[in-house]
């Protein structure tokens, strides 16, 4: 009876988020084909959420997984415009599969499923979610989690279709930010990335909250070591995808050096200051005249105006002054910060500020970038391994221990690159080995999987492959242990549909039979 509850709940549920759609779309001028492939991608979150949840333990819940799609299509995306690749239409976004128009809320993409619901993921984030405060990583790092949090969006319709779980790498945009955003949502849990990524208002400093809750988690050293790593593999990455960004970045490089050039010889530099602070002191006492005599405004009125394109002339005199009187107060600003400088102290640190700048902004122009970015990437990987290290140890319960299996399974098969998934990767081999056997060894503490045999090594052959599967419920799967007549070893792996994959036993000389805890060629469950 419960069940039959349960399935009635669904039927509800799935038909309010229709209708709620529907609603949304008669108000909007989409083309029937957007609207059936926007229909589509909702059903499809639906019936692919519950997998996706089983498989990742720690996600947003679903009504606020389709809801933020419905709100997206609702507020942010006025037109939608779907293009076949290589037609002529198809010229507007040129060597790309899509474009998102913010300011237009305009998408324009191939007409496939997990390319729009990744453009209604992108249109509705904030440009920014790093404050400025943190020079050039402001940007950088927003980039990479915002990219990193709108591949995550399309996982469950990506990879899951009602009946199993398959990922495909060349399906997503990005295999290295996604790489790294599930290593951040493993690390500090959905909650947090999820609260980060959509938030609307810069009150909170959360680059300052991130360090703590590492901090927190890890200790301090490890939560600098990643903070420094996310820092330089994110200028890597905005150098790498975005041109213009880089060109900007370079001069920004020819500024900071040229200062800090002159900032080794004191007496020039505070000639130069004190220079500055004679124009800015001039230009201020311009302002002011312009904006008390009505002919010099008019005068400057006329000639700012014969500079301006037509759509950014200004329209008044009243305007001009407004615009001039803000001009004033940012000209007071740098005047006091210049005055500052003068300030041995002041001095000092604004030197250092310099040489922070100079450290980020020296990555721009390297060479090799995929190479650097694929020395971090691996780097953080490793350093991934020593912080889930304390999340074995800090696991106290059969309840976490399940959901930390399912997460480490998850992370375990994660796209490395176009080849590797992370348990394949071999200069990670000796990481992913004593996790697993960390994992395992916990896991047989708290009575949560079987100890196959009393020898560490052989146990670990056993039930390695429990974090090297695809099955959905981890818990179905069965284990049986072969010999066959040559004396070979072999483990085969079921998942709960009783398919098996057979794989030898490395090393089954060393295998004492006394030690197993597991009869050869019979089928036996791997968890309690």
């Amino acid at each position: 009876m419960q069940k039959k509850n349960e399935k009635l709940l669904d039927k509800i549920v799935k038909k309010d988020y229709n209708n709620e759609l529907e609603r949304v779309l008669e108000k909007k001028p989409y083309s029937e084909n957007v609207k059936s492939i926007l229909l589509s991608i909702l059903y499809k979150l639906e019936t692919s959420y519950k997998d996706y949840k089983q498989v990742k333990q720690d996600v947003v819940g679903k009504d606020e997984l389709i809801g933020n799609v419905i709100y997206s299509i609702e507020n942010n995306c006025d037109e939608i415009k779907l293009i076949k690749p290589h037609s002529k239409e198809s010229e507007i976004i040129g060597d790309r599969t899509f474009l998102v128009e913010k300011k237009r809320k305009r998408i324009i993409c191939y007409n496939i499923e997990r390319k729009v619901l990744y453009c209604l993921a992108k249109i509705s984030r904030r440009n920014k979610i790093v404050k400025d405060d943190y020079f050039i990583v402001n940007k950088t790092l927003s980039d990479l989690i915002n990219v990193g949090a709108c591949i995550n969006q399309v996982e469950p319709l990506r990879d899951f279709n009602g009946y199993s779980w398959t990922t495909i790498p060349k399906e997503i945009e990005s295999i290295t930010h996604n790489l790294i955003y599930q290593n951040l949502l493993l690390l500090v849990g959905n909650e947090f990335m999820n609260k980060w990524t959509n938030n609307k208002e810069f009150i909170m400093d959360y680059m300052e909250l991130f360090q703590n809750r590492l901090e927190e988690l890890y200790g301090k050293k490890e939560a600098n070591e990643l903070i420094e790593l996310l820092k330089e593999i994110s200028v890597y990455l905005e150098v790498r995808f975005d041109k213009k960004t880089k060109e900007k970045m370079l001069k920004q490089k020819e500024i900071v050096e040229k200062e800090l050039s002159q900032m080794q010889d004191n007496e020039a530099f505070v000639e130069k200051i004190t220079e500055e602070k004679r124009k800015i002191a001039n230009d201020i006492k311009i302002i002011d005249e312009t904006i008390n005599n009505k002919h010099l405004l008019e005068d400057e009125y006329e000639r700012r105006n014969e500079a301006l394109p037509l759509e950014e002339k200004i329209f008044s005199m009243r305007i001009l002054a407004k615009m001039m009187s803000d001009e004033r107060e940012g000209k007071l600003e740098k005047l006091e910060k210049l005055n500052s400088l003068l300030n041995p102290q002041k001095y000092v640190g604004y030197k250092k500020e310099l040489e922070e700048k100079e450290k980020y902004l020296s990555l721009v122009d390297k060479e090799d970038i995929d190479k650097n970015i694929d020395k971090l990437k691996l780097k953080l990987q490793k350093l991934f391994f020593k912080c889930f290290d304390k999340k074995i140890e800090k696991c106290d319960s059969r309840q976490d221990m399940l959901k930390l299996i399912y997460e480490f399974r998850y992370y375990m098969m994660l796209p490395y690159d176009y080849e590797n998934d992370i348990y394949e990767v071999k200069d990670l081999q000796k990481e992913v080995e004593e996790a697993t056997k960390k994992v395992l060894e916990r896991a047989h503490k708290l009575k949560v999987i079987e100890r196959f045999s009393k020898q560490e090594d052989v146990n670990y052959e056993l039930l390695k492959y429990l974090f090297q599967n695809r099955n959905i419920n981890i818990e179905d799967i069965e284990v049986k242990l072969i010999k066959d007549k040559e004396n070979n070893y072999y483990i085969q792996v079921f998942d709960g549909n009783g398919v098996g994959e057979k794989r030898e036993m490395p090393n089954s000389e060393n295998m004492n039979k006394k030690d197993l805890a597991i009869r050869f060629n019979k089928k036996v469950k791997v968890f309690y």
